[in-house]
């Protein structure tokens, strides 16, 4: 039911009309060159960058999702919102590698550092994991969210905000999605700030809080004995997948490429790393006290195979504690999370079709071309992400979860090949595609044997109940030994082709200019958000509040 009432209307009509005009003003621009369309004529400030980082990476079954999981489960699931630090690497070891090579795509940089079967691989993973885990688990959750807040049925919501952002990036490519996410961030963060106030109103302050949930809740290092979340398996694992995601997946990746030089982009992870930090607090802490309101009869959830849905916690929030009118503005920020994912996704998809398999097809494609077929991929996979979405149906409560167990399966091989690639200049080719194929192949299988577990008995059980976490961890050291001991017995790489690839081939003038790229603030912002972090460990420890 729609629990919106005139000035709520007043603004969320005010927000998306916002949003049309900048996307109007961003298709009017040129967009006939592959620079101009898929990277923003490489021009885009630090501001935007950073804003658009925050905005790709939070989408709605991110807030759906955190929210629920610390509702059910506490804070642990926090170790995956706190790595703004592994941002800061992304800005301070790979854009430096990253820039000077000028590469539309993170496949592209692997052609660059081993060869083409590199890039054709990580291309179809990419591809694969964008539309099956990120384009349509977005556009279901959103619907959902959709459904609650506005009372619109849930396939004329999704379907109506998956055309209405698929237009948009069609047409105004990387410059619309980027400018209009650097807008969206903002609204989204000031929203769910507001809801964080007044849910902290409601419990009586951040001390009552922490006082009415249980420690073990609040402990972000569970035993080793935890079947789910043991401190060791998400201490480790967790980076993991921070890596894959944040250094070398495309949709984030691509805000950094689209800057005008190293030290804007560089200065744009560092203003994405301290917004990386709000998630923790404005989307999981609103899930404890929505477990603290329930508890206490404040707060209605519904009801779900005999358990509270916690899944609900965010939207329920805003039903029944937002005072109306901040309702409005909390809906359009649930909106432009949807939104911006969506867009970013799609932008990511064109970009990994149109430069890394339609170019490489028809090498001869022009501009114009070029531009043109990144559109209709755009297309495309709206299409493909509405038509996927009664298979997230399948999807358990547990959605969040499932997301990072997904990202637990796909990511190690790729983190340990761009790790190694840059930092291990005896890593060949031959190599790091071995560990490619034969982790990209374990890693589903892992997922396939998981999703039939209950038929299964013996080693094939035993291997798909797996903890996720210690999973990722024995996948990651086993691609590590694969690529090192593929590339000892077999000839090292060309010391011309990693020319400025990897930090021992990298040539004094190009360190040099990197070096002039950042100065004293740089590096002392950067040790703020470490120490941040750290004291936010330490609080949700045995030695803090968890104690």
């Amino acid at each position: 039911m729609n629990f919106l009432g005139t000035l709520d209307w007043i603004f969320l009509i005010i927000y998306m009309l916002i949003i049309a005009g900048i996307s109007v003003w961003s298709i009017r621009k040129s967009k006939n060159s592959p620079t101009d369309y898929f990277l923003a004529n490489r021009n885009l400030g630090w501001w935007v960058i950073g804003a658009s980082i925050l905005a790709s990476n939070v989408g709605s079954e991110h807030i759906v999702g955190l929210a629920g999981s610390a509702g059910a489960s506490g804070t642990v699931l926090g170790h995956y919102e706190l790595h703004s630090w592994i941002v800061l690497i992304l800005g301070w070891v790979f854009v430096p590698f990253y820039m000077r090579s000028m590469v539309y795509t993170m496949p592209e940089f692997l052609e660059r550092r081993f060869n083409a079967k590199a890039r054709r691989l990580l291309s179809i993973i990419q591809l694969l994991s964008y539309v099956i885990a990120k384009a349509s688990v977005t556009i279901f959750a959103g619907a959902l969210v959709f459904n609650q807040i506005l009372g619109v049925e849930f396939w004329t919501g999704a379907i109506i905000l998956v055309v209405v952002t698929g237009v948009y990036t069609i047409f105004g490519g990387l410059h619309a999605v980027m400018y209009t996410e650097a807008i969206q961030a903002f609204v989204l963060l000031i929203g769910s700030a507001v809801l964080l106030f007044v849910g902290l109103d409601k419990v009586g302050g951040w001390n009552a809080l922490m006082s009415s949930v249980p420690p073990e809740k609040l402990n972000m290092f569970r035993p080793l004995s935890d079947p789910e979340f043991p401190w060791l398996g998400i201490l480790f694992a967790s980076p993991i997948v921070g890596i894959w995601y944040w250094c070398t997946d495309q949709h984030i990746v691509q805000r950094c490429l689209a800057g005008r030089n190293e030290r804007e982009a560089r200065r744009g992870t560092i203003f994405a790393a301290y917004l990386k930090l709000l998630p923790f607090f404005i989307f999981l802490i609103p899930g404890l006290i929505a477990y603290v309101l329930h508890a206490k009869g404040e707060l209605i959830l519904p009801v779900k195979d005999g358990h509270t849905d916690f899944n609900a916690a965010f939207p329920a929030m805003v039903e029944q504690i937002m005072p109306m009118g901040l309702r409005g503005l909390l809906a359009g920020g649930l909106l432009a999370a949807l939104m911006a994912s969506l867009a970013s996704v799609y932008n990511a998809c064109s970009t990994l079709f149109t430069m890394d398999i339609y170019q490489k097809m028809k090498p001869e494609a022009g501009e114009k071309e070029l531009v043109k077929v990144g559109r209709i991929a755009t297309g495309v996979v709206v299409i493909l992400g509405m038509i996927w979405i009664p298979m997230m149906g399948r999807i358990s409560s547990t959605l969040y979860t499932y997301l990072q167990s997904v990202q637990s399966y796909l990511a190690p091989p790729i983190a340990a090949v761009f790790l190694l690639g840059v930092f291990f200049k005896r890593l060949n080719a031959k190599g790091a595609y071995t560990a490619m194929v034969v982790g990209f192949i374990i890693g589903l299988i892992k997922l396939t044997l998981e999703l039939f577990q209950k038929d299964l008995s013996g080693l094939l059980y035993d291997f798909a109940t797996i903890n996720f976490l210690y999973f990722c961890i024995y996948l990651f050291l086993f691609s590590v030994v694969v690529m090192i001991v593929v590339s000892l017995f077999s000839p090292k790489p060309d010391e011309d082709h990693i020319k400025g690839l990897t930090f021992a081939t990298t040539v004094s003038e190009d360190r040099a200019a990197s070096r002039a790229s950042w100065n004293k603030w740089d590096v002392i912002l950067s040790l703020i958000v470490l120490a941040i972090i750290v004291s936010v460990f330490v609080y949700f420890s045995p030695l803090g509040v968890a104690k």
